[in-house]
């Protein structure tokens, strides 16, 4: 079975030089499509409840995901690595009644915390 890293080792392989003309010529822009394109088919397996069909969706956004992460680790901007430690920075953040000392008693609760948190993670940027 592949793995994570394999992943990211296909993903820069298909960018090289001697990978495959499609992959290497892509851009954000260019891939703002298909991206949209995969998250709708992943929607429509939801909706369908053809979690098969789920599961190769899911892989097509990861792939999307590790296409623009490369694209950006070769102009220097981040990494597939950066972009997991930010998701995993914002759940913990996000969750603290999971992650640390505060204490909800519904899903409502922690839904408000969730955007009390965000919001005041939003006001903190330029």
């Amino acid at each position: 079975m592949y793995t994570f890293k394999d992943l990211v080792e296909i993903t820069a392989k298909l960018r090289a030089e001697d990978g495959c003309p499609w992959d290497r010529e892509q851009t954000f822009e260019s891939l703002r499509k298909y991206m949209r394109e995969e998250a709708e088919e992943a929607v429509q397996a939801v909706d369908k409840n053809d979690m098969e069909n789920l599961c190769e969706e899911l892989g097509d956004v990861l792939f999307q995901v590790m296409l623009n992460s490369q694209i950006a680790k070769e102009n220097g901007l981040f990494s597939v690595e950066d972009v997991i430690d930010g998701i995993c920075q914002k759940m913990v953040r996000r969750h603290p009644w999971v992650f640390g000392g505060e204490k909800i008693n519904s899903t409502e609760e922690g839904e408000a915390l969730w955007a009390r948190i965000k919001m005041q993670e939003k006001a903190k940027k330029p």
